[in-house]
């Protein structure tokens, strides 16, 4: 996997988002301007961390696999073998979700 050869750096998190919806329930096909913005992903890597003022190392609040709540702007879009991922500071993601 592409991710696997990528690792972040300090409290970054790769994220991998959601495909948006192209297709309404009813089967009406979307344009792209009308489809929301994707706001949730899967964490794909996460950097260690990041050192805090007593020089010991905050680890990074979410872990691979969990799915989260990304901001509407911001990240880094990184290609990776063809597929789009993102990178975000560990502070920028809103929230996870809890199953």
């Amino acid at each position: 996997l592409a991710f696997r050869k990528f690792l972040p750096l300090f409290d970054r998190v790769l994220v991998e988002k959601f495909v948006a919806e192209t297709v309404t329930k009813g089967g009406i096909m979307l344009p792209e301007k009308s489809q929301g913005k994707v706001l949730q992903a899967t964490v794909v890597a996460v950097g260690p961390g990041s050192v805090n003022q007593k020089g010991a190392l905050q680890p990074v609040s979410v872990k691979v696999g969990e799915k989260v709540l990304l901001p509407e702007y911001g990240g880094t879009k990184v290609i990776l073998d063809d597929k789009d991922y993102f990178l975000f500071r560990d502070a920028d993601i809103l929230g996870k979700y809890v199953e």
